[in-house]
Parts: structure tokens; sequence; C-alpha cells
């Protein structure tokens, strides 16, 4: 069986742990940082999107079980190996499933790419909760740094990490008692996650205190809304949109009905920590800000391509926009923001986005155990690379641990500022 994804940024939702999976940020919540976006390869159509638009080609190619002659012979030193560690080892030797999944992912380590990945059932069950949209957690997004080590990207307003005190850059050393190092993402995410009501225990290394600490924190059920939209003063319309779910174009097209119906002067249209979802709502929601240039490119690995044009019927293709975006921008939030920045709709105001640009076909495997394979990498409309590159913001400012904890945003201040004085 198998589906395709756009999500990607490691960018979890410690709540969604939830997890929110993207090469960025996850849910802690861990809700999936990127989030996932199933796809039906049978069919262009599916019955749970607005939009159906294929992410990829529908004839997918067929996956032989039976190895060939040189496959089978190459794998004989494999379980002559394998059957001497049997016979001789001095010590307990893992499970017949272990040394399968280990040597998975031995192969996987050399492809150098973090999102063709292997995910045993027990981190596949997780990943699939997820999907429901019933996360319970402790509240927060999160990405896994570059030198491996668990970082808190962001708190979720009014939730139990912010509540117990967790901040902006923190990085999780350990989850009761168990080291995060070297684990992936999501093996530390299925640690930090469980059910609401219970505590998890948390060891948190922050810049400014020289020495580790324990923060406990009660897991609960993490409500995740999928907009907010409100009038800000100076007659300025902002929307932030959480996640690309399969709502989100539905949604968005309501929030600017009402807003634009009182005459904003400008729009604020917020994606900082949003890690992506389903491509076609990524269509659906750039449709409602550009109309005649291409939204994104799809590009695969035989240099076919597929192009994506806007839908008719934007909502919201002439009034002045802003784009708010940071290092938890992330997949579905890159291919807006880019079809934005490059057709010259609006600017993009904050930091430089993640960096997800490719998509996953995702297999789910005989034992409950999930392989996704990237098959495909998307370019913004000028043909610019989002994949390990991310995007550049037009006006650069920084949103620090400090301007959270004082209640202060100056992100959105600028992006105010930019729409009342075109400057």
């Amino acid at each position: 069986m198998k589906e395709t994804i756009t999500g990607g940024c490691k960018v979890l939702l410690i709540a969604f742990i939830g997890l929110a999976i993207a090469g960025g940020a996850f849910l802690a919540g861990f809700g999936a940082g990127a989030v996932l976006a199933p796809f039906s390869p049978a069919s262009s159509a599916n019955s749970e999107q607005p939009i159906s638009l294929p992410i990829i080609p529908t004839a997918s190619p067929t996956v032989s079980l039976k190895p060939s002659d040189s496959e089978a012979e190459a794998f004989d030193l494999f379980w002559e190996v394998w059957h001497i560690l049997e016979q001789e080892f001095y010590g307990e030797l893992p499970s017949d499933s272990e040394m399968t999944y280990g040597a998975i992912q031995g192969v996987l380590d050399t492809l150098d790419d973090q999102n063709t990945a292997f995910f045993d059932p027990e981190i596949a069950n997780v990943m699939r909760e997820d999907m429901t949209g019933n996360f319970e957690g402790i509240g927060a997004h999160v990405r896994m740094r570059d030198d491996g080590w668990l970082m808190i990207v962001a708190p979720i307003e009014g939730q139990p990490a912010e509540a117990e005190g967790i901040r902006r850059g923190d990085i999780i050393l350990e989850a009761d008692d168990v080291s995060l190092e070297g684990m992936t993402v999501w093996e530390a995410i299925s640690l930090i996650r469980g059910p609401a009501g219970t505590t998890v225990r948390l060891l948190v290394l922050r810049e400014d205190i020289a020495e580790p600490f324990i923060i406990a924190i009660e897991r609960a059920s993490i409500p995740m809304p999928t907009i907010k939209a409100e009038m800000l003063d100076g007659n300025i319309a902002y929307i932030k949109l959480f996640e690309f779910n399969s709502q989100a174009t539905v949604r968005l097209e309501k929030a600017l009905k009402d807003l634009l119906a009182q005459n904003p002067q400008g729009l604020v249209f917020d994606l900082r920590n949003n890690p992506g979802g389903f491509l076609n709502e990524a269509v659906g929601v750039a449709s409602q800000f550009v109309a005649e240039t291409p939204i994104l490119i799809e590009r695969f690995s035989d240099g076919t391509e597929e192009i994506y044009e806007p839908t008719s019927g934007g909502l919201a293709l002439d009034i002045p926009l802003v784009i708010l975006v940071n290092a938890g921008s992330a997949s579905a939030s890159e291919i807006v923001s880019g079809a934005v920045q490059d057709t010259g709709r609006g600017i993009l105001v904050g930091e430089t986005t993640y960096g997800k640009g490719s998509v996953q076909l995702v297999h789910h495997l005989r034992d409950g155990s999930e392989f996704r394979v990237t098959v495909a990498h998307w370019f913004t409309p000028h043909d610019h690379q989002i994949h390990g590159q991310g995007l550049e913001p037009d006006i650069a400012i920084e949103l620090t641990a400090d301007d959270m904890d004082a209640g202060l945003d100056p992100q959105l201040d600028r992006a105010v500022e930019y729409l009342l004085t075109g400057k």
C-alpha cells in the first residue's frame, strides 16, 4: 500500500506528539512538522481534499518481492554474517526484526537523504495517530539540530510546555532519564509524547543557564486550530495558518471573506512555524493570492516535471500582502511563500525558512512498518530550489526568546509598518 506526502520539515508538534514533520519543525505535541499528505496513487481524486491534484504520476512502479539472481547472490554475504553471529557471538543478539530493521537503516544511511526513511511499526503507529488529528503531548514545535540534539522551535501558546516554562531554543537532553542523543526525531518524540494526564520529566539545556535542569510537564490533549483571523490596529487584516490540513483552503477562504468585507488596508499572512501539509492545499492557498503564473514546479529524478497552475477564483489577488516566515516554515509553507515572493505579489518578513522541498512516496509494509522514498523536488515559479536552501525574507527580522517572554513580536510589527508605509 502506497501514498504520497508533501510534508516535511523536521518541525514537529510535541503536542502532536503528536508530530509535525518536515525536516523542519515537528509538533511535539509534538505534532507533525512535516505535515504528512496522503495520496492514493490509484486516483487523482481524494474525497477528503477540496482540491484534488496529483502529487506524483498515477502509474506507480510495481515492487517485486522476488530478488533477482544477482541480488540474491549479493545478499549471500549478509546471510553468511547473520548465521555466523547466531552461532558464535558471545552475548545477547537482537531479535530477527531488530536485525532486519538495522540492516535496512544501514542501507538508507548511505543515501545522504534524511527524508528517505524507514520507521518500525511502533514509530509508524505514532505517525499514523498524528494524522487522525487527536494529539496528546506537551504542546511545542521541535526539530532535530544538525548536531543531533532535539531543539524547541517554539512552545504552543496556552499549552503545557509554555505553562511550565519551556522556551524557544531549549535543547532537550533527556526524557524520563533516557538520553535523546543520537536518536532520530521520531524516536525522541515517541519518548516525550504520551497519554493526557501523564507526566514526562525533561532534562533541558538553556543557553543562558550553565547547568541543565529538569522540567516536569503533564501531558494534555492539544487542540490544533487550522486558522486564526482578526483585524489589527491600523486597519490591517491578520491571518495565521497553523498547518496545511485538508480544510486549509476552505477555512482560509472563509477568513478572507470575513476580513476583506471590512476593507483592510493590507493583509499579514502568518506562516511561522507552519510545517506544511497537503500539496493540493498549498496550491489552493497560494491561489488565493497568485492568479497568473505557476505556483510551483515539481521535478522528478528522470528530469520530467509537473507544473502546478493556480486555481481560479482567488479572493486576495490585489490587497497589499506580507507573509511572515521563520525557520519553522517548511514544505507547503515554502511553496506558498515562494510563489508570492517570485511573482512579486507580496514580500516575506522574518527569518530564512527551513528548506524542505522534497516529496516522499509512502509504502506501508507487511509488518506495520513504513518506508518513505524521496521521488521529487519542488522549485519556485522562477525555478529556485527550495530543498536544502529555504527562502530568504525580503525584510529580515529576528524574534528572540526575550521578545517572546516579553510578549513582543517585532516581526509582526515590521510587517504592519510595511503595509502602512510601503517601506
